[in-house]
């Protein structure tokens, strides 16, 4: 996704307090990366390694040094700063540039910005900001919500239920982040969240039948959430008589999105089947996983400390269901 000097204005000029001043015609410059550099060095014409393609900060100490070159009469080095395809230059603390930088920056066509902010304030809030605009994203056909503060993505052919399971979800208490399609992005940190891809279907579901509703209008504020970190994938899919489906939860299995592995179960659909509890139950198992509590590796272990003990042992034939008998009982009378 490029990102634009003036893009960046655009968006941040009032929070950050960003003035233009200079070289206006180069606004169109792409933003390479979600780092910034501090200068130093190429300030003096030691170029070696220098990151040009980051927006440039210019703190107190490289004014000071720039004043300093340039009461001197030495722009040779500050010239040749220039000359690089820089996205921009931004002053700190409202730092007010020498006409020389003035007039480099006009020549070159690099953006000289003004920021009234401190130095390290400006670099926290920038970077932030860039890591939202620039990460990588992709988009999903899915639906997401939040249960029991663990991010679900429910996944799924069109027409298998998404939006019905997520409405029952929403109604049992829990929140939903996104319907119909969910904008994902990996941020650094190893973290992967979901939200709205449309802002304009923010907080809105689409439900044959119903069409249209506003979950926020509807439940209230508690039971929307603007956005999460995507930690579950559940994949709907119609049940298949031919297919062997886990039943005991030894394996784990997880999909890749954006580079990221995040834990993945495939839940068969058929009527009867209560869906909203399968997915607050499987939020809740995953949950505990994350903590370290596998019911099924503790039942295998368990199981291979009985067998170990007495090889011999046979497990008791399973009984009858009572409500088998029931059933026989009432069909008599």
């Amino acid at each position: 996704m490029a990102l634009t000097v003036e893009q960046l204005l655009k968006d941040k000029a009032d929070e950050l307090q960003l003035e233009l001043i200079a070289g206006h015609g180069g606004q169109d410059r792409e933003i390479g990366g979600t780092e910034l550099n501090r200068p130093g060095l190429a300030l003096g014409g030691f170029f070696d390694n220098f990151r040009f393609e980051r927006i440039q900060v210019v703190g107190r100490g490289e004014n000071a040094y720039i004043m300093q070159v340039a009461l001197k009469g030495t722009q040779e080095s500050l010239r040749s700063f220039f000359k690089f395809k820089m996205p921009c230059v931004i002053l700190t603390h409202h730092l007010t540039p020498r006409p020389e930088i003035i007039a480099l920056a006009n020549e070159t066509q690099v953006p000289l910005i003004l920021c009234g902010l401190e130095t390290a304030t400006l670099v926290a809030e920038l970077s932030m900001y860039l890591e939202e605009k620039l990460s990588p994203t992709l988009t999903m056909h899915s639906v997401m919500v939040d249960v029991y503060g663990i991010g679900v993505l429910i996944t799924g052919d069109s027409g298998i239920g998404k939006s019905e399971c997520a409405l029952e979800l929403v109604k049992r208490g829990h929140m939903l982040v996104a319907d119909d399609v969910v904008l994902l992005q990996h941020l650094p940190g190893g973290l992967l969240t979901g939200r709205p891809a449309n802002d304009m279907m923010k907080h809105h579901m689409e439900v044959r039948g119903l069409g249209i509703i506003d979950v926020k209008q509807l439940f209230g504020m508690s039971a929307i959430l603007n956005q999460g970190r995507v930690e579950l994938v559940i994949h709907l899919e119609m049940w298949d008589e031919t297919k062997e489906y886990d039943r005991i939860g030894l394996e784990d299995h997880s999909i890749e999105i954006l580079g990221m592995s995040v834990p993945r179960m495939v839940m068969p659909v058929r009527p009867g089947r209560n869906l909203a509890i399968l997915i607050e139950v499987s939020a809740l198992h995953q949950r505990m996983k994350a903590r370290g509590v596998n019911t099924a590796l503790e039942m295998q272990k368990n199981l291979l400390k009985v067998l170990t003990k007495d090889p011999n042992i046979q497990m008791p034939t399973p009984k009858r269901p009572l409500a088998s008998h029931r059933r026989r009982h009432f069909r008599r009378r």
